[in-house]
């Protein structure tokens, strides 16, 4: 044999063993699916061998009965799948409204932002699919007798249901497929493309809607056609409150995700183009959060509204009964999160716009101050957990000093206090650096003052006559009033501020990309507490209906027919924070694997001087 035969041996093994050689991302993300797969299905393939009831007749089977339970695998994998809805139903509004932006402005850094959000849906959307249909295969498997109830009353609406997604799907992969060869003349239709895709993804999250809160508040369904019965059950009371909430609350979840990824991926940055980009990033998807968080209470408080309405028995085991508790939690969760947003905030006032510290430190502690105040408010009990003995020294279980702050008069008081100082810290920021020019500046300033000045006046006096009115009229106008008050400030005011500093003059420019590595950490602490705050809501709902599938309709009796316990529930709201964490850790890895394929963060290429990450302890 000759050289050359030696040679192209050498070749052939070398080339096989290049081509045996997986690289160690592939291998990570083949060992990660494995896992996630293996940890759902693993209950099943232990439960395979038990014996359950058979025919027609079987009502329910049950999971490892004393182990995981039938009840806790479909809290988990309900519970996961909603919070990847709420992530891909959410994304598509401001990804959308940033590449309308972009497009309006002629800004190339909103149309890669917004294509950088669709990545993330796009690596979301299988696994939130994924989840639906193992949650569709267990509850029929079950909970045969519910599922065959609901699918008698609501079948027309699963076909529209498996409709709308053919059409997101397709829309969605449109959309992001052809984000790169639709620009130009074709930019307008990929904006109506995301119009679509928007409208799909709402009236995919409205149809299960109707499902769920036929549970809760059922209707009485007349005979008559299919599709007349359908949309009798859809129609109910707390349809619109709990749709226009979870709008609401989706938009809050996707801002704040993607601002944690940002964070993240600042965190991570090598150059200083990555970290400027980022920092922008987390800055918008802090922004949207926020913006989002503002309204929320009151969709909140309009559903609780409708919920009274509708059954007061529910309303009272809801906001007076075991589960009131939760509303604490509730109120930790929700201040802890005000606190986060003010606090990145401040951070950019300090940060990005150099020269402002001592300008902003008092007002900032003030603020500091007031969301404490309306924090400790908030979080004051009705009802204080105490023994036989201090119940006696109390006179009951009401303090006798702190009692009148554990009602919801002043609870709604401070919320709308919170609101307004979160607010006030945006404007602030967005004012911080510029020093208008306008010759009605002065003025629109004066009236923005007084706008405030009489707002909060409005909303304090109301939350103290609250105290000596019947609750219908606290409940029917001051409570309602209260929020009227507070939407009327918003929408007169953001307005006015982006109209004087349309002509204002910078005086200071914003630099990007040098923020402190604790906002980012503040930007990962905002998203988790969304998650705990919608993992808690969604007890509190399924819990509210007590023993029953549909409420007065059908009687839940299986073993599982009772409500666990406040801790037992904490530790399932932790639980499944921790997996969805875990399962959003994943997307995002897999999302960057695509950007780091094709060259990286936007503009790596371009700018070779390397910095630091940002870690712990960097300034």
């Amino acid at each position: 044999m000759g050289p050359h035969t030696s040679h192209r041996r050498s070749d052939n093994r070398q080339a096989r063993q290049a081509g045996a050689v997986v690289p160690a991302t592939r291998v990570w993300a083949y060992a990660a699916l494995v896992f996630m797969l293996f940890t759902v299905a693993a209950p099943l393939g232990l439960a395979w061998g038990q014996e359950a009831p058979a025919g027609p007749a079987t009502e329910y089977r049950d999971i490892l009965p004393g182990v995981v339970g039938s009840r806790n695998l479909i809290w988990i994998i309900a519970q996961q799948h909603l919070l990847l809805a709420g992530f891909v139903l959410g994304v598509p509004i401001f990804a959308w409204v940033c590449e309308i932006v972009g497009v309006r402005t002629g800004d190339p850094r909103y149309d890669t932002l917004a294509k950088e959000f669709t990545k993330l849906l796009t690596s979301a959307y299988a696994t939130t699919a994924l989840f639906g249909g193992i949650l569709l295969f267990l509850l029929i498997g079950l909970y045969p007798k519910l599922m065959s109830y609901l699918t008698d009353v609501f079948f027309p609406s699963f076909l529209v249901y498996c409709v709308l997604f053919l059409l997101e799907t397709v829309t969605l992969y449109l959309y992001w497929y052809g984000w790169d060869s639709m620009q130009g003349a074709t930019k307008g239709f990929h904006l109506f493309l995301g119009f679509l895709l928007n409208v799909f993804a709402f009236f995919i999250m409205i149809v299960p809607n109707s499902w769920a809160t036929f549970q809760a508040s059922p209707v009485v369904i007349t005979e008559g056609s299919m599709w007349a019965r359908a949309w009798a059950a859809t129609w109910n009371p707390t349809w619109w409150p709990v749709n226009v909430h979870r709008l609401i609350a989706n938009v809050v979840l996707g801002g704040f995700i993607c601002g944690a990824y940002a964070g993240l991926k600042y965190l991570m940055a090598q150059s200083k183009e990555e970290r400027v980009h980022y920092d922008w990033m987390g800055y918008v998807g802090n922004f949207i959060g926020v913006f989002g968080m503002l309204p929320l209470p009151f969709a909140g408080y309009w559903l609780m509204r409708e919920v009274y309405q509708y059954n007061q028995q529910m309303g009272i085991t809801l906001m007076g009964g075991f589960l009131s508790w939760l509303f604490i939690l509730q109120a930790m969760l929700i201040g802890i999160l005000f606190l986060g947003a003010n606090y990145y905030f401040w951070l950019g006032i300090m940060y990005r716009i150099p020269g402002s510290e001592a300008k902003y430190r008092k007002p900032i502690l003030a603020m500091l101050v007031i969301l404490l105040i309306c924090l400790g408010v908030w979080m004051t009990p009705h009802s204080l957990v105490a023994s036989l003995e201090e119940a006696r020294k109390m006179g009951g279980t009401h303090h006798p000093m702190l009692g009148v702050l554990g009602v919801m008069s002043a609870k709604m008081t401070v919320v709308n206090v919170m609101i307004l100082v979160t607010f006030m810290s945006f404007v602030m920021y967005w004012r911080a650096g510029k020093q208008e020019t306008a010759t009605w500046a002065k003025a629109a300033k004066v009236g923005q003052g007084l706008i405030l000045g009489i707002a909060t006046v409005v909303i304090l006096v109301l939350g103290v006559w609250g105290y000596f009115v019947p609750a219908i009229t606290r409940i029917n106008y001051f409570s309602t009033t209260q929020v009227l008050v507070m939407l009327f400030v918003l929408l007169t005011i953001t307005p006015l501020t982006a109209l004087v500093l349309k002509s204002a003059k910078t005086t200071t420019e914003m630099v990007w990309g040098i923020m402190p590595p604790r906002a980012a950490y503040a930007l990962v602490l905002n998203a988790v507490m969304v998650i705990l705050l919608m993992t808690l809501m969604g007890y509190a709902r399924s819990s509210s209906r007590v023993h029953w599938h549909v409420y007065g309709v059908m009687q839940d009796t299986s073993p599982y027919a009772y409500s666990p316990a406040l801790g037992y529930a904490a530790a399932f709201m932790s639980l499944n924070t921790f997996l969805f964490c875990l399962m959003v850790a994943f997307i995002f890895w897999v999302a960057s694997l695509g950007g780091e394929k094709k060259g990286g963060a936007p503009g790596k290429a371009r700018v070779k001087e390397a910095v630091r990450p940002a870690v712990a302890g960097a300034r």
